[in-house]
């Protein structure tokens, strides 16, 4: 059986050439790059070369960079290390966040964070406008994701930034899912933003924070004078390396990727539709290249999702960090999408490595088992 992938917003295929790079680090020699020897200088220059490359292509400035073990030690480290210089002050934030975003803030109103977290609805993304009307003069923090892990909707960060900065506020953004699917420049008034690697044919196990001088936060973890003295611990350098090679090969790739990915994922989205007639696609404003929330009303999302299982494509009820329970998308619910259509509701999410071959065959696959379902 031929296995089809389109859960890419949940984790992508390791890149060969990612996997090459990174062998050559995971060698016999000791490669520790706070060690001053000869090992943890070599070590050492391996990882201000990995810094060089992904601040090139972020167009920041290499010390700016803190890695970490992922988007959610990330954001993780920005938004509870921010909060410990700031406490009991007002956060503004969407109420379609991912979970390492939406349950973070959570915990930091059981110690006292006044958050707001701004209605998204169809659209998909927090409007600049609903952001202006909901600042008060106890505002300290904005967080938004740039692109919904689910949706794929896109927020109007360089409008939100705007609005940061013009009113001295601090901004996070969560830019885990952006990264990897379009070329972006990170706007002027934000403060901090979150990545990970393996969204984009890097490494599992390694993330990044791009961060502001002026952004103050406390340390998440301490012990050695690793990252700064930001994050301590010994660094993951293959996996650093890891992610250094997969956004050389995007510098390579992007944007004729950004635009093949688009084209595929339209394909699917409009042939389902003009196949099965009753089918909706969830998020209203403009969205990013690879991804389709789909519903297919009528539809037992879970049972679908079993059955394109067996027959070789592998698909997604919602976020990886909120599966097991298979119960509705609390994105979806919180948009406003009705519980019984988003029980009807799958997300199809592309990467640059997905082909016509596969969209043709999914297409075949999915109307033959929804025409038998109904």
């Amino acid at each position: 059986m031929r296995h089809l992938y389109f859960d890419n917003n949940a984790t992508t295929a390791l890149d060969p050439r990612v996997k090459e790079a990174m062998e050559e680090v995971l060698s016999p020699l000791p490669f520790n790059p706070s060690s001053i020897h000869f090992f943890g200088q070599k070590a050492k220059a391996l990882l201000l070369q990995a810094k060089d490359t992904i601040s090139h292509f972020l167009h920041v400035k290499p010390q700016e960079l803190i890695f970490t073990s992922g988007g959610t030690e990330a954001l993780n480290m920005l938004l509870q290390g921010f909060y410990a210089l700031n406490p009991g002050c007002h956060i503004l934030s969407s109420n379609v966040e991912h979970a390492c975003v939406y349950n973070t803030l959570q915990h930091l109103e059981k110690k006292g964070a006044k958050v707001s977290y701004l209605p998204a609805g169809l659209w998909g993304a927090v409007r600049p406008s609903q952001i202006e009307e909901a600042l008060t003069p106890e505002t300290k923090l904005i967080v938004l994701m740039s692109v919904n892990n689910e949706t794929g909707v896109k927020t109007d960060i360089a409008a939100i930034a705007a609005i940061a900065k013009k009113n001295n506020i601090p901004f996070i953004v969560d830019g885990v899912s952006h990264l990897g699917k379009e070329l972006f420049r990170i706007p002027d008034g934000v403060s901090a933003m979150a990545f990970g690697a393996h969204k984009l044919h890097g490494p599992q196990g390694i993330g990044l924070a791009w961060v502001k001088p002026s952004f103050k936060f406390e340390p998440l973890l301490f012990g050695g004078s690793q990252e700064y003295m930001r994050r301590a611990g010994s660094e993951n350098l293959a996996g650093i390396v890891g992610f250094a090679k997969a956004i050389e090969l995007l510098h390579k790739e992007l944007p004729a990727a950004t635009e093949r990915m688009e084209t595929l994922r339209n394909h699917l989205a409009s042939s389902l539709m003009f196949k099965l007639g009753n089918v909706l696609i969830h998020g209203q404003g403009p969205r990013i290249c690879n991804t389709a929330h789909i519903a297919f009303p009528g539809i037992e999302a879970e049972t679908l999702l079993i059955q394109l299982d067996l027959a070789g494509c592998a698909t997604s009820h919602g976020s990886a960090c909120s599966s097991g329970g298979l119960e509705p998308s609390r994105v979806l619910l919180n948009m406003g999408v009705p519980s019984s259509v988003a029980r009807s509701s799958l997300r199809f999410s592309l990467s640059r490595q997905t082909t016509q071959l596969d969209v043709d065959t999914a297409i075949h696959i999915i109307c033959d088992l929804i025409r038998r379902m109904r």
